[in-house]
């Protein structure tokens, strides 16, 4: 059974950064395509960044340039480094797995619980 359990989220000030990360269990962590998405209260689920199996990555323009997403096979972890954070970056992060799809949409199969990120202005 897959399982995803997201970490790391937390308060910051505007200006400051966080990592998250995705443990990930019950498949071939190796072969699967990731992403991020946030959900901020009273809106849509988004997509924030992807990663392909063979480390081909999209980002959304909004954190493009602040956001990095990178993964550790070994580990079985999905991460997402985000610096110079905003307070519209404020949301609940979700980390989520597909066998066969990958990109920004909501299409993938698995999810995790999410990890909350508040930053302040």
């Amino acid at each position: 059974q897959v399982q995803l359990v997201e970490s790391g989220g937390g308060s910051v000030q505007a200006g400051g950064s966080l990592r998250l990360s995705c443990a990930a269990s019950g498949y071939t962590y190796s072969s699967y395509c990731m992403g991020w998405f946030r959900q901020a209260p009273g809106k849509e689920r988004e997509g924030v960044a992807a990663i392909d199996s063979d480390g081909s990555t999209s980002y959304a323009d909004s954190v493009k340039g602040r956001f990095t997403i990178s993964k550790d096979n070994a580990k079985n972890t999905l991460y997402l480094q985000m610096n110079s954070l905003k307070p519209e970056d404020t949301a609940m992060y979700y980390c989520a797995a597909d066998l066969e799809y990958y990109g920004l949409g909501t299409h993938y199969n698995y999810w995790g619980q999410g990890t909350q990120v508040t930053v302040s202005s």
